[in-house]
């Protein structure tokens, strides 16, 4: 007699597994989008800021429009189903492409800034993507459903800067214009893609079921999950970001900090064809626990000299570290909280790690500027200190309530 609960978990894996590579595929396009940003992005506002101090405004507004679209990606996917969110992201990212070339060819700096927002809308819908991959499916695959959408990110590196690449001067002499004219369009691909994702609905009665957000967020679990999330994008964010300019001010070439940002972006998100694999092995809060000592180990390299190779090596243990640390915690929220409860409870997550990504990329420049490079690199230690900490504590919470939970259960022979 075949396991009436098997069967269903066997057809919930299929249906997640036909989910899978259609937003891996998405992950893959969307990533595109900021990879034109980041590679454009401060080149284009050096071009167009009223002064000079500005040119990195448009990359912070990406992230600025990263962080604030967590909470509403949340509330589209929770009352209208994450397809509707997914369209409305794309769109978002359609938009981004055809008002950052008309702010190209007008000379406008703010209404390129307005185009690397809704940039940032775009990838906030995106983020979401790893955390749908896994509805529905069985507890034993969810860890390897994120992380394969994840791994869609290793096209992405590809294809974005070689996107920029092959259409940077079509339009001469406005530099980079017809590239996002091309990620738009690229977008649009993205949306066709995605329309084909089997994400229902959410039940009638599952709008206004589960816990408050305030109890599940007490949770040791999930504070844990969510502070390490907060943890390891951002220090990885604060590093990746200062590398290059600190790269330039250290008398390296451009092409060496290109090479060291190509290899980062591997190393972030090659790991994923086996992540999920170690998680579901080893059990997400010790892969949480080695990337973010890998993302110390970085630091420590960034601060052991300033050659080439230390900047690459740097780069990509990071990106490594991220991965691990990354996609741990991520599969460590999909612990904390049910079904009718997923929606705001991974918005939520996504609007702490993204709000804190935000601020510190107002402030990555300055730290460099002020204090230089070893400085980044110390920063790096508190915070994951802090995050292997708390990891810690959840865990053995975990384990002594499972202790007393056997502890209570009545011995049948009374």
């Amino acid at each position: 007699m075949i396991d009436v609960t098997a069967a269903d978990e066997i057809s919930d894996d299929a249906r997640a597994r036909s989910n899978v590579w259609r937003l891996a595929a998405a992950q893959a396009l969307t990533g595109a989008n900021s990879a034109v940003i980041f590679a454009t992005g401060s080149i284009v506002g050096a071009t167009l800021a009223p002064d000079i101090s500005l040119a990195t405004v448009p990359l912070s507004m990406y992230v600025l429009g990263l962080a604030a679209g967590t909470l509403p990606t949340g509330a589209i996917s929770r009352a209208y189903g994450r397809r509707v969110a997914f369209i409305v992201g794309t769109f978002c990212g359609t938009l981004t492409g055809a008002l950052g070339a008309w702010a190209i060819l007008h000379s406008s700096f703010w209404l390129f800034c307005g185009a690397t927002f809704l940039g940032g809308l775009y990838g906030a819908v995106a983020q979401s993507y790893r955390f749908a991959a896994a509805d529905g499916a069985s507890v034993a695959f969810r860890p390897k459903a994120v992380s394969w959408v994840m791994a869609g990110g290793v096209f992405a590196g590809v294809l974005g800067p070689q996107l920029v690449q092959w259409t940077m001067d079509i339009w001469p002499p406005y530099l980079f214009a017809f590239s996002f004219v091309m990620q738009a369009l690229v977008a649009l691909v993205a949306m066709a893609v995605l329309s084909g994702v089997d994400a229902p609905k959410p039940a009638a009665a599952d709008l206004h079921g589960g816990r408050p957000l305030r109890e599940i967020a007490r949770q040791p679990r999930f504070i844990a999950a969510a502070l390490c999330g907060v943890i390891a994008y951002p220090m990885m964010n604060l590093v990746m970001t200062s590398a290059p300019l600190a790269m330039k001010m250290c008398g390296l070439a451009v092409s060496d900090s290109n090479f060291g940002i190509q290899w980062h972006i591997v190393a972030m998100y090659g790991p994923s064809f086996f992540t999920g694999s170690l998680i579901a092995r080893f059990g997400a809060p010790v892969i949480v626990a080695l990337g973010l000592a890998l993302e110390a180990v970085a630091a420590m390299i960034g601060l052991s000299g300033i050659t080439a190779p230390h900047f690459w090596a740097t780069l990509f243990v990071l990106g490594i570290g991220w991965n691990f640390a990354f996609v741990g915690a991520s599969a460590l929220v999909l612990e904390t909280h049910r079904p009718q409860e997923r929606n705001k409870v991974q918005a939520f997550n996504d609007f702490l790690v993204f709000g804190m990504m935000a601020i510190g990329s107002f402030s990555s420049g300055q730290l460099l500027a002020h204090y230089g490079w070893n400085a980044v690199n110390m920063v790096v230690f508190p915070p994951v200190l802090l995050g292997l900490a708390v990891l810690s504590l959840a865990s053995f919470a975990k384990r002594r309530a499972k202790l007393r939970a056997v502890d209570e259960i009545p011995d049948p022979s009374i």
